[in-house]
């Protein structure tokens, strides 16, 4: 058995144990166990631990440190909502990838829903700072808050996959949403559509604002203006996608002018409206051609088969997971903070020509 003095500075763990457990008047094991499992410590004892460590002038991060006796080989996945958030398959297909990737370099996945709750914060923060996990990729344009306690100085090694997250200085592994959409865009120009409806994911939402602005720069090129494109919805998360595709059939059969083309920014959004519109007697892509994004298998079995762009998941999960090995062995070695890797347009049966009558 190793004597304390034998451990690395880093993982010294007695007196800090010692310490913060004879202030909080608790024992050993409990300190331990209320950083590395948090639901086991009840909220009062959790409490007096937090206060003791912060009257000693510890970080959570510092006590993380020094109670971690061996190093965790699971590795936590953050996704921005349930393991369905994107019903198109795209999560699913991320994790699978994390999952062959981080199985290869001898580590688990751990996979924490951020719900954007205080329990679900606290939880991810306690798995952060507890010592618990060795790393993190977290597919959120937000990072986890509770009180004092910011993600960002766990000094976890983290990397942020699918959203760009490099100017709060995180590496990230996104695709090129905008340019692929802008060259989307510029195939149906081609084509002679000059009147379009983008079916859009909630306002503000890093791809929605990418994708959108893809769109609305292939037609500033075309010399149209952005008035061209008809927005529907805005409102509802891309987990809501098929309820986002449905409302915007209402919406396009209210029109008067029709759009001749739609840009859908997930698939779901796009099978959706297609399955309403076609019932409704528009044919595709004879009266409207349709475009989506993410590139979910299901696209090709689709009536007509939908055209997508799509993204690079496997590679991307790969690329997310090799960059996190390097935090994880050379924590202070200078990387490069964007890594983009292309998605690319599946043509299908669903793009067509501009109908001749318009």
């Amino acid at each position: 058995m190793k004597n304390n003095k034998d451990l690395p500075a880093e993982e010294h763990s007695g007196p800090l144990m010692a310490d913060v457990a004879r202030l909080a008047g608790v024992a050993i094991s409990t300190v331990s166990r209320a950083l590395a499992n948090p639901g086991r410590v009840n909220e009062k004892t959790r409490a007096k631990i937090d206060a003791a460590a912060k009257q000693l002038g510890y970080t959570p991060n510092a006590m993380a440190r020094g109670l971690r006796v061996g190093k965790s080989n699971v590795v936590m996945i953050i996704l921005p909502g349930s393991l369905y958030y994107g019903v198109s398959q795209v999560i699913p297909l991320v994790l699978q990838g994390i999952n062959r990737s981080l199985s290869q370099n001898g580590y688990h996945l751990m996979i924490a829903n951020l719900d954007r709750d205080e329990a679900s914060e606290r939880h991810i923060l306690d798995l952060a700072f507890g010592g618990t996990v060795r790393g993190a990729i977290i597919l959120s344009s937000d990072l986890p808050v509770d009180g004092s306690r910011s993600f960002k100085d766990s000094a976890l090694p983290v990397v942020s996959l699918l959203y760009d997250m490099s100017h709060a200085a995180l590496p990230s592994v996104v695709t090129n949403d905008r340019q692929a959409v802008r060259e989307a865009t510029a195939e149906l120009l081609a084509l002679g559509h000059r009147r379009f409806l983008y079916l859009a994911g909630p306002k503000g939402n890093y791809h929605d604002r990418e994708r959108y602005l893809g769109a609305v720069e292939a037609l500033a090129a075309a010399g149209l203006p952005e008035a061209a494109i008809v927005r529907s919805g805005g409102s509802l998360d891309y987990q809501h996608g098929f309820q986002i595709g449905v409302a915007a059939a209402a919406e396009f059969a209210d029109l008067i002018l029709k759009p001749t083309a739609v840009i859908a920014t997930s698939d779901d959004m796009a099978i959706s409206f297609m399955s309403c519109v076609q019932r409704m007697g528009w044919k595709i892509p004879t009266d409207l051609s349709i475009v989506s994004f993410d590139g979910a298998p299901v696209c090709e079995y689709s009536l007509p088969p939908l055209s997508t762009i799509e993204q690079p998941v496997e590679e991307m999960g790969q690329m997310a997971v090799s960059l996190l090995m390097e935090r994880i062995d050379a924590p202070d070695k200078a990387t490069a903070l964007r890594h983009v890797i292309e998605s690319k347009l599946i043509r299908r049966e669903s793009f067509g020509p501009a109908p001749s009558n318009v």
